[in-house]
């Protein structure tokens, strides 16, 4: 009788979830866990919460569809609460058992955990699973990873890398004989956890919101992703994706694939799978060849991490040692300012008046007001990707990163970092003020 532990992380699907199905073939008896962790949840050095009633609320409706179908295979999903290196173990010691099988997330705190996990005497099995390309299926090892994107989607497209075809749900094995009757931390047995309003108090629909998560169509969880993914290709709005993906408002501007892929309630296999077969039914063009570039990116800056790892998470990141880096110091009056919109900057104003209304920001507004921060205001580019982490629906650990020390001149950008001139960007791209007066 082998009996494992499935801890769920941030692959919240039962379909192409490789994890999940190696745990399946190992055990007798599964159990699929999801951990709370209190001790990852605190306020940041800046002052706020790290996971905002947006991204909690999005993370319940996500929970909530995973519960609902392992319940539908005879399982369920146990959730705890507190700090995983206190309770997996605990969980594993009432059972009995000493696997554990999740998700491999290749960041410091999140590789720091598994470590704990590992040092608490528990055999920790952590599976990559989050790219659309295997690295070991590249045609360079991870430590060489090219120093620019460019380099890295020509070596790619040159060497005509494949994508696995995405893996269909296993069968879930049985839960254990005999659950423990109390453990500290865990939550009542329901389907769905109840929102912890003094977490996230009660959020109401924002009508102009890009992504109204609130609504069915958009909620979390690998059901309504599923449905998008078919509903989006059916459409042919991915035909228009590069002319339209730099929209600043509404639902249908760009993909809207970003926080199911980020609570993994989907997978960029199965997306790219869904790319090919449009293609093979309708033709490849610009825009199915821009959704598969911006996977691509999404991929790069996960292999950043295998490349990099900790280093990206510091101040100067991957700026040269004999390059002049100067530090920058945290002004909490700018950065206040920026985080409510009152900058005085119009379309900055407007874009992070949307983030804190609705937990969504286009791409260019992303790069927009990154920007000001970093160039305009001379702040602390972490405390700005501490604030996306904790507003964004769609928050990626490795995207966030990425994406921040690139517009900050610390990651793989070669021209060393991107000042975006607000005026000019508004004239591009809201040049007849809509966005600015909706968000006014």
């Amino acid at each position: 009788m082998t009996t494992v532990i499935f801890w769920f992380r941030n692959d919240l699907r039962l379909q192409d979830n490789p994890a999940l199905t190696q745990a399946c073939n190992a055990a007798t008896e599964l159990l699929p866990v999801y951990v709370h962790d209190l001790a990852g949840n605190t306020d940041t050095q800046w002052g706020f919460a790290r996971t905002g009633p947006h991204r909690h609320h999005f993370l319940t409706a996500g929970l909530a569809d995973l519960a609902a179908q392992l319940a539908a295979r005879s399982s369920r999903l146990l959730q705890l609460h507190g700090a995983v290196h206190d309770v997996l173990p605990a969980l594993a010691r009432s059972l009995n058992a000493t696997q554990v099988v999740c998700e491999a997330i290749c960041a410091p705190e999140e590789e720091a955990a598994v470590a704990a996990l590992r040092a608490a005497g528990l055999d920790v099995q952590a599976v990559w699973q989050s790219s659309m390309l295997e690295p070991e299926r590249l045609p360079f090892e991870a430590k060489a990873l090219p120093g620019v994107f460019t380099a890295f989607r020509q070596s790619v497209e040159r060497s005509q890398v494949q994508v696995l075809a995405p893996l269909a749900a296993p069968r879930i094995a049985a839960l254990p004989d005999v659950l423990p009757p109390a453990l500290p931390g865990a939550l009542p047995s329901g389907l769905a956890l109840a929102i912890d309003t003094t977490i996230a108090p009660a959020l109401t629909a924002d009508p102009r919101s890009s992504f109204p998560y609130q609504q069915a169509a958009f909620a979390g969880g690998e059901s309504a992703a599923l449905q998008h993914l078919a509903s989006y290709f059916d459409s042919g709005r991915v035909d228009t994706y590069k002319g339209t993906r730099n929209g600043l408002a509404g639902t249908d501007y760009s993909s809207k694939f970003s926080p199911w892929l980020a609570s993994g309630a989907i997978s960029a296999r199965a997306v790219y799978a869904a790319l090919r077969q449009y293609e093979a039914s309708h033709g490849a063009n610009d825009g199915t060849y821009w959704l598969w570039f911006e996977l691509l990116w999404r991929d790069y800056f996960r292999l950043l991490h295998l490349q990099h790892g900790r280093t990206l998470y510091l101040e100067r990141g991957l700026a040269s040692r004999h390059q002049p880096m100067p530090l920058t110091t945290h002004k909490a009056g700018a950065f206040n300012r920026w985080c409510q919109g009152e900058t005085g900057e119009p379309l900055v104003d407007a874009g992070m008046r949307e983030l804190a209304a609705t937990g969504y920001l286009s791409n260019r507004l992303r790069q927009v007001v990154a920007s000001f921060l970093i160039h305009d205001l001379a702040c602390d580019w972490r405390a700005g990707a501490a604030w996306f982490e904790s507003q964004l629906v769609d928050y990626d650990v490795y995207s966030n990163q990425g994406n921040w020390l690139y517009i900050a001149g610390r990651g793989t950008d070669p021209r060393g970092g991107r000042r975006f001139n607000p005026q000019k960007q508004a004239r591009d791209y809201d040049a007849d003020g809509k966005y600015r007066e909706l968000w006014k």
